[in-house]
């Protein structure tokens, strides 16, 4: 088990989902861990909330605090850093950019061209989203600098490099890559590590409840089918582990500004998921492979676990609309 005790670490957007997994995964490594969220209670709306997250965090073996937060209000994150300042002495080692509100926007906007939808619909991908990476990164900064050293995660997706879910959430992925490669490069001489993630297929509450809606409207277009079976998903806690072990590599730095998926780190740092699973990356032929012929998938084991390098990726299977 990776060992982040005396760590500090904040992942924003950590209600349910993603944030979720990141949070229990840094937990359970010792970490203390602030989340934020909107939900501090139950909601009617979503499952979730910041303290059934508390909750699984401390039972994981971490020590969380919940601080009910609106990321679109800049003070609000402003406060947020002055509290981690004041509660942990200036003390912050990881910050992990997760908080994303565009889910129901993009659901909403699923199967219709970007014209056809009004102009804040970029607003609502992008602003609790790419934007709000931008504020967290900025007052992070403002600690990790004083002491030399830190970690920043800025969750991304395939979306960077292919289109999946429209033109504003594909250039705000691209921009978030972006983001933390230029960040890193003003960073390195602090010894502050920026990198972007990229998971695979994550099975979120929101993921699973939008992928069979999208797999409704595809019925009978089989060519068309974006996740078919949950073929290869991957769970939140997967990633949480897979950043706990970036967070423990003493020589983290080396890969600072570069993309780095979630799987292959899993492969590289050893990582598997509750079930002892070990998801393999989309660019593996053996998740290729199936995904085009699904009798293969039976099969999988006997695949080579082998990555397709970027620029045939980028010429020939990412030129499908959907993966």
């Amino acid at each position: 088990m990776t060992n982040l005790k005396g760590k500090v670490a904040l992942v924003t957007g950590a209600t349910r989902g993603i944030g979720k997994g990141i949070a229990i995964g840094l937990g359970e490594a010792g970490a203390t861990v602030y989340i934020t969220g909107r939900t501090l209670t139950s909601s009617d709306n979503l499952p979730g909330t910041l303290l059934e997250t508390q909750n699984a965090v401390n039972e994981a073996g971490g020590n969380c605090i919940a601080v009910q937060v609106d990321h679109s209000e800049d003070e609000q994150v402003r406060l947020l850093f002055e509290r981690i300042k004041n509660e942990q002495n200036g003390q912050l080692d990881i910050l992990v950019n997760n908080v994303f509100s565009g889910v129901k926007a993009i659901s909403n906007a699923y199967g219709e061209p970007f014209w056809k939808h009004d102009p804040d619909l970029w607003d609502a991908i992008n602003n609790v989203g790419l934007r709000s990476h931008y504020i967290a990164s900025i007052f992070a900064t403002r600690l990790m600098s004083e002491r030399k050293q830190g970690l920043i995660c800025t969750i991304s997706s395939w979306g960077g490099l292919s289109y999946i879910f429209g033109a504003a959430y594909g250039a705000g992925k691209a921009a978030c890559d972006r983001l933390a490669a230029d960040m890193a490069v003003e960073l390195k001489d602090n010894n502050i590590t920026s990198l972007s993630l990229w998971p695979g297929i994550v099975g979120t509450e929101q993921m699973l409840a939008f992928s069979q809606r999208m797999n409704e409207q595809d019925k009978g277009k089989p060519e068309n089918s974006t996740f078919g079976d949950y073929y290869n998903w991957e769970n939140p806690l997967f990633t949480g582990r897979v950043i706990a072990a970036l967070a423990a590599d003493d020589n983290i730095i080396k890969s600072t500004g570069k993309v780095q998926i979630v799987a292959e780190l899993a492969r590289r740092y050893d990582v598997v998921d509750e079930k002892d699973n070990r998801p393999v990356s989309l660019r593996s032929l053996r998740f290729i492979l199936p995904s085009a012929i699904p009798i293969l998938r039976q099969y999988s084991s006997l695949i080579p676990d082998v990555y397709i390098p970027w620029f045939i990726l980028q010429l020939t299977i990412f030129k499908s609309p959907k993966i």
